[in-house]
């Protein structure tokens, strides 16, 4: 069993229950559900075609290979705002108040390759309770080539990082779906019975993926096999780049904390306060972005409120700024998403010579 840092404060704050409760009246008062609406299932469905239409066009058109190369990126594109928009809500909970569409639209990670017992454990349980805490939230973790965090070793070629990491982002979701899901559950799952069930169900869900995306469109469709090659690395590439730069806006930038845990493995801080230090919204009046994205420029909203669908984070985040300033906790935004950008290229340079 892992040992889990422990949120430990000096002295009781009631930042969060006042803020919660404040967000709780706003629902009950406007009498709106706190997940999705019309909007919401409409985007579901344009992400979705997005993804399926151009792959069914693919084929049974047998387009050109520029044709095709676009329609794979269309789909790399929607399969990284199903990533951010649908999938990521329904695995919260916050999609639906029924667990079972929930568990339906969250399965959609299968869809694109990914598994969602591992998805949950890293994203869900670490990074949302250990945000920005060394060896325990692994979305901080090094990367081969990469460091994210202030307090692991450094390498030479970490000063060059801010060049290259870019590459290295398009080939996340690549390596997800080949080799990550694998480590992860070599590292995540329960021992016992349980295990082999969990090793079994991913590596068939690998098996589907791959058969439908790849030999599918060769062995009966006649797709060339440079064209669905191509495809599939430009599809993974795009989407790795878009989800893993929004990803990293949020907590890998300037002004965010990453603090350590003291001789008991404790951090002496509120945990909703410890949100607020680590989390960074940007580019929040960007609604087209916000739409695309599925609300990730409110990353502060979302940490605090994980179990609420993302299309009512721009009326909340007013909610937590009003909040965050009667209490003197800072609240984190680069209003512009070029700011974002920028400031993070500037900690992977801080983190490259430190």
């Amino acid at each position: 069993m892992k040992n889990y840092v422990k949120f430990k404060p000096q002295s009781k704050n009631l930042f969060f229950p006042t803020l919660k409760q404040r967000v709780d009246d706003y629902f009950t008062t406007n009498n709106i559900s706190k997940n999705a609406n019309t909007g919401m299932v409409i985007k579901t469905i344009i992400l979705l075609s997005g993804y399926i239409l151009p792959f069914v066009y693919i084929l049974i058109y047998n387009p050109i290979y520029i044709v095709s190369t676009i329609l794979w990126t269309i789909m790399g594109l929607s399969m990284a705002g199903i990533g951010m928009s649908v999938m990521h809500d329904a695995n919260h909970g916050a999609y639906s108040s029924s667990e079972w569409i929930n568990k339906l639209l969250g399965n959609t990670l299968t869809l694109v390759g990914g598994s969602v017992d591992n998805w949950k454990v890293q994203h869900n349980l670490l990074h949302h309770t250990f945000t920005n805490v060394v060896h325990q939230d692994d979305d901080i973790s090094d990367k081969f080539v990469l460091r994210f965090s202030p307090h692991t070793k450094v390498k030479w070629f970490h000063k060059y990082q801010y060049f290259y990491a870019f590459f290295f982002y398009g080939l996340q979701t690549l390596f997800w779906v080949l080799v990550k899901d694998f480590l992860q559950f070599k590292r995540y799952v329960i021992r016992g019975e349980a295990k082999w069930i969990t090793l079994t169900k991913l590596i068939l869900s690998k098996i589907v993926y791959l058969f439908i995306i790849l030999v599918l469109p060769v062995v009966f469709f006649d797709i060339p096999v440079l064209h669905v090659v191509t495809g599939f690395l430009v599809m993974h590439f795009f989407s790795g780049l878009i989800l893993t730069v929004i990803f990293q806006l949020a907590h890998t930038v300037e002004g965010t904390t990453h603090p350590l845990p003291n001789e008991k493995n404790e951090i002496t801080n509120d945990w909703a306060i410890h949100q607020m230090n680590t989390t960074v919204d940007f580019a929040p009046k960007n609604k087209l972005l916000s739409w695309y994205i599925g609300g990730l420029n409110f990353q502060v909203e979302h940490h605090l409120f994980t179990k609420i669908c993302h299309i009512h984070y721009p009326e909340i985040s007013k909610i937590v700024q009003q909040t965050a300033a009667e209490f003197d906790i800072p609240y984190l935004v680069n209003e512009k998403f070029s700011d974002a950008l920028m400031a993070h290229v500037n900690a992977l340079k801080r983190f490259g010579r430190e």
